[in-house]
C-alpha cells in the first residue's frame, strides 16, 4: 500500500515510520519550545551583564531588540538557503555541525577587550559588543525555529500539510522565558549559576535536534504539482505585505514600550509586559483556530483606537493605571490582527522558509525605525501614535475601493488636520527640530485617515483629540519649553505654577527644579536655592555639612548623577566638585543657563565627566573626601552601581576619613537593605535618615529624600552618627555583587513591607 503525502507525492520508505509516529509533533514542538526559551532567556541574562558597562537605561533593551531581530533575520535567511540548496537531511547535518560549533563557544560571556563605551555612537558600540559575544549562539538558535519546522513539513506525517501551528510553540518557550527571569530565575541564580544552566539547556536542546533530525526526509526540495485551493500566490506585492505586516507589530512593541516607561509609569519590568502580549498574539493567531475569531479582532479595533488617542493627551499622572491598561488593550488587539492578516496570508509548507525570513525582515526594519532612527530624529516618542496609524492602515480592505477613492472621501478630514500642524509648527517652533515638520504633518494625515472608513461616530472625535495630541496644541497641566532625546531616555524642561518653577522631567521622574519667580510673579536674584531632594533643611544638605564638619573642611567632592546640578549650590568657597554623568543630554541642560543657572552660578569651574560613573570615577585621579551617590531616584535604576564590588571600588577613590552619601529614594524599590548589606560587606558603618518635612510638593517644590551615609568610622560622618538611624544588615536580602542581583525582591519589599 502505498503511503502520499499531503501534497501529492509518494513518500520514501524511510519516511513511512515517520506517518506513524504519533508524538512526532510532540517531539517537534518540545523541541522548538526549549530553543525559544534558550533564545528568549539569553537576552535579560546577557543584558544584565553589560549594565556595568551602561547603567540601567531603558535604551540598552531597545538597542538589544534591534540586535536580536537582525540576527534572527540573519538565522531565518541562513535556513531559508539551506532548504532551497540542500535536501532536509543534509540540511540537518550541517545545522548539527553549526550547533556542535556553537557548544564549543559555551559558556556565554562578556567578549574581552571591550572597556567603557564612546560618548557618541553607544548604540553602535552596544550593538557590536552584543554581536561577538552572544551572536554565534543566537543565530543558530534563531535558524532552528524555521529549520525545524520546515523539517517537519518534509517528515511525512500526517499532520505536517500545516506546519506553522508548530510557530505556537516557539512563542510559548519565549513566553515562558521572559517571565521565568526575574521571577525564578534572577531572584535564585549568580549570573554564573545562570551561565551553566544555559549550557546544560543547550546541551538539552542538541539531544532533541539530534532525535528530530533522525525523522528528516533525505529527499530533495518537493516541487508541488497542484498547490492547495487557498494557497497564496508569493509574488513582490505579496512579499511586501509580509513585510509590512511583521514590521508594524515589532515596531509597535518598542514604541509602546518606550511610551509606558519614559510617559506613564516607568516600574521596573513594565517592559516585560508589552513583549509578552507581542508573543502571545503569535500563538493566539497562529493556529487553525485563533482564540479570538480575526472578524471580530478586526471589529474590536476602532473601539480600542479611538479612546487610545485620550491617553496620549497627557492625563497619564492621574490615570496611570487605567491608562496602561489602555495603552496595551489596543496594543494587543493591533498587533493580533496584524498577525492575524499575516497567517491568514502565509503559503504552503514549500515556501515557510521565505515567508519567515520576509516577516524576519519585516521585524529588522520595525525595530530600527522605532529603535534606532526614531531617537535619532524625534525629541519624543512620536513613533507610537505613528506605528498606531500604520497599523491601523493594515486593516483588511481599508483601500478596497482604490486609493484614489479613499483620498476622494478623507479631503475633508485630511485638511484640517494639515491645518492643525500648521499652527503649531509656526506657533511652537522652539519645541523640536525642523525636521520634526515634515513627520508631523505626515503622522496627523495618517492619524485622520485611520479610523475614517470605520466607524464614523467615532472617527471625528478621535481625530481631533489625536490631532491636537500629536501637533502639541494641547497638553494639560504641563508644557514643555525644552524637549531633548538621547540613548538613555527622553528629557523635558517644563514651567509649572504659572511659570513661578522650571523642572526637569526624565520620563516621569522629577531630577530637579529651579524657582524664576516668588508668588508675587518678580523674578528671584542671586544664586538659586535647590529644591526637590536638595533643599538646604534635606537630608542630602544635612549629610554633606556633617561630612564637611567632621573634616574641618571639604577637599574634593565627587557626585555621580547631575540632573540639573542642584548640588552644586552646596559647594563652598575652596572646595573642588567633580560631577559625573552618563548622559550628554542632561549635561548640555545643566550647564545652558538659560534653563537652570545652578552651575553657572555656584560651581561654573566644576569639571562635568561624561561617561557611566563606575567606569570614569576609577578612572579619575586622586581621592576625595566625600562622594555623593545621586543615581538612584528614576524607576530604572542602575543596579551595577550598588554592587559590593561597585563600592570597593568608590572605596579605593575615598580619602581615610571620607564619606560615602547614597540618596536612595525611589517610587518602586525599597534600596535600604541592598546598601545597608554591601556597606557592611565593606566594613562600613552606615546611617539612615527618611524625610518626612516636605509637605506638599504643588506649594513647597520640595521633596521628601530618603539618604544613606557611610563611612569607616562613626566618628567621621560627625553629628549624623547621633542623629540618623543606624543601619544593620539585613539577612533577608541576599548581598548585591556584579553576579547577583534581586530587583523583583526590592519591588515586593516596597509593596508588601517584610
Amino acid at each position: 500500500m502505498s503511503l502520499f503525502h499531503a501534497s501529492g507525492r509518494i513518500l520514501p520508505g524511510r519516511d513511512r515510520q515517520a506517518t506513524d509516529i504519533r508524538l512526532l509533533p510532540l517531539l517537534y514542538g518540545l523541541t522548538l519550545f526549549v530553543s525559544a526559551l534558550l533564545l528568549f532567556s539569553i537576552q535579560p541574562m546577557f543584558a544584565k551583564m553589560v549594565l556595568p558597562k551602561l547603567g540601567g537605561a531603558p535604551a540598552v533593551w531597545s538597542v538589544a531588540m534591534v540586535f536580536f531581530q537582525t540576527t534572527l533575520l540573519a538565522g531565518y535567511a541562513y535556513a531559508h538557503v539551506l532548504n532551497r540548496l540542500l535536501g532536509s537531511r543534509r540540511a540537518a547535518m550541517l545545522h548539527l555541525a553549526l550547533v556542535g560549533l556553537t557548544a564549543m563557544a559555551l559558556p556565554i560571556a562578556v567578549a574581552p577587550g571591550w572597556s567603557a563605551p564612546p560618548p557618541d555612537g553607544t548604540a553602535l558600540w552596544l550593538f557590536g559588543l552584543f554581536a561577538i559575544s552572544i551572536g554565534l549562539p543566537f543565530f543558530t538558535l534563531s535558524a532552528s525555529a524555521p529549520l525545524l519546522q520546515s523539517w517537519f513539513a518534509a517528515s511525512g506525517h500526517r499532520q505536517a500539510g500545516n506546519p506553522y501551528v508548530l510557530y505556537a510553540a516557539s512563542n510559548l518557550g519565549s513566553f515562558a522565558a521572559l517571565f521565568a527571569y526575574p521571577v525564578a530565575i534572577e531572584p535564585f541564580l549568580t549570573l554564573k549559576a545562570q551561565t551553566a544552566a544555559w549550557s546544560f539547556g543547550f546541551a538539552l536542546f542538541v539531544l532533541l535536534l539530534a532525535v528530530t533530525s533522525l525523522f528528516t526526509s533525505g529527499a530533495a526540495r518537493v516541487a508541488v504539482h497542484a498547490p492547495p485551493p487557498d494557497e497564496v500566490h508569493a509574488n513582490a506585492i505579496e512579499r511586501m505585505r509580509w513585510v509590512a505586516l511583521a514590521a508594524v507589530p515589532s515596531g509597535l512593541v518598542i514604541a509602546v514600550t518606550a511610551h509606558l516607561t519614559t510617559d506613564i509609569a516607568a516600574a521596573p519590568f513594565l517592559w516585560v509586559v508589552p513583549l509578552a502580549i507581542y508573543l502571545l498574539t503569535f500563538v493566539a493567531a497562529f493556529r487553525e483556530r485563533p482564540w479570538i475569531a480575526h472578524a471580530n479582532v478586526v471589529r474590536f479595533v476602532p473601539f480600542a483606537v479611538a479612546p487610545l488617542a485620550v491617553s496620549l493627551i497627557g492625563g497619564e499622572k492621574v490615570f496611570w493605571v487605567t491608562m496602561i491598561a489602555l495603552n496595551l488593550v489596543a496594543f494587543a488587539l493591533l498587533t493580533l490582527m496584524c498577525h492575524g492578516e499575516l497567517y491568514g496570508r502565509r503559503p504552503s509548507a514549500q515556501r515557510l522558509t521565505e515567508f519567515y525570513l520576509c516577516t524576519s525582515f519585516g521585524g529588522v526594519i520595525g525595530g530600527a525605525f522605532a529603535g534606532l532612527l526614531a531617537p535619532q530624529i524625534f525629541n519624543g516618542n512620536y513613533e507610537y501614535p505613528i506605528l498606531v496609524a500604520l497599523a491601523v492602515l493594515c486593516m483588511p480592505g481599508f483601500f478596497a475601493g482604490g486609493i484614489r477613492k479613499a483620498a476622494t472621501e478623507l479631503w475633508p478630514w485630511l485638511l484640517p488636520s494639515a491645518v492643525l500642524a500648521l499652527i503649531w509648527y509656526f506657533t511652537r517652533l522652539p519645541l523640536s527640530a525642523t525636521l520634526e515638520l515634515p513627520f508631523q504633518v505626515v503622522l496627523v494625515l495618517l492619524a485622520a485617515a485611520m479610523l475614517f472608513l470605520r466607524q464614523r461616530l467615532m472617527c471625528f472625535f478621535a481625530l481631533v483629540v489625536l490631532s491636537f495630541t500629536v501637533t502639541g496644541l494641547w497638553r494639560p497641566g504641563i508644557a514643555p519649553i525644552e524637549t531633548a532625546r538621547s540613548f538613555f531616555g527622553v528629557h523635558r524642561v517644563a514651567e509649572l505654577s504659572e511659570g513661578r518653577v522650571r523642572i526637569l522631567y526624565h520620563g516621569t521622574t522629577i531630577h530637579g527644579a529651579q524657582r524664576l519667580r516668588n508668588e508675587h510673579g518678580t523674578l528671584v536674584g542671586g544664586s538659586p536655592r535647590p529644591l526637590t531632594y536638595y533643599y538646604p533643611e534635606g537630608p542630602l544638605a544635612e549629610a554633606i555639612n556633617a561630612a564637611r564638619a567632621a573634616h574641618g573642611a571639604l577637599g574634593r567632592v565627587a557626585v555621580v548623577g547631575l540632573g540639573t546640578g542642584s548640588l552644586a549650590c552646596h559647594r563652598k568657597a575652596g572646595e573642588h566638585w567633580t560631577f559625573f554623568e552618563i548622559d550628554p543630554e542632561v549635561i548640555r541642560i545643566a550647564r545652558d543657563p538659560h534653563l537652570f543657572s545652578f552651575l553657572s552660578s555656584c560651581a561654573a569651574d566644576a569639571p562635568v565627566v561624561a561617561g557611566d560613573a563606575r567606569l570614569t570615577l576609577e578612572a579619575s585621579p586622586g581621592r576625595y573626601d566625600l562622594i555623593v551617590l545621586d543615581a538612584f531616584s528614576s524607576d530604572s535604576i542602575p543596579a551595577h552601581l550598588l554592587t559590593r564590588e561597585a563600592l570597593a571600588g568608590y572605596l579605593a577613590k575615598l580619602s581615610p576619613r571620607g564619606v560615602i552619601v547614597a540618596h536612595i529614594s525611589n517610587r518602586y524599590l525599597d534600596l535600604t537593605p541592598v546598601v545597608a548589606n554591601v556597606a557592611r560587606s565593606q566594613g562600613l558603618v552606615s546611617f539612615l535618615r527618611e524625610d518626612d518635612s516636605a509637605g506638599d510638593f504643588m506649594t513647597t517644590f520640595v521633596s521628601n529624600a530618603r539618604v544613606v551615609a557611610m563611612a569607616r568610622a562613626a566618628g567621621d560622618i560627625g553629628s549624623v552618627a547621633e542623629k540618623w538611624t543606624v543601619l544593620h544588615p539585613d539577612s533577608n536580602s541576599a548581598l548585591w555583587t556584579d553576579d547577583y542581583s534581586n530587583i523583583l525582591g526590592l519591588m515586593l519589599r516596597r509593596k508588601f513591607g517584610g
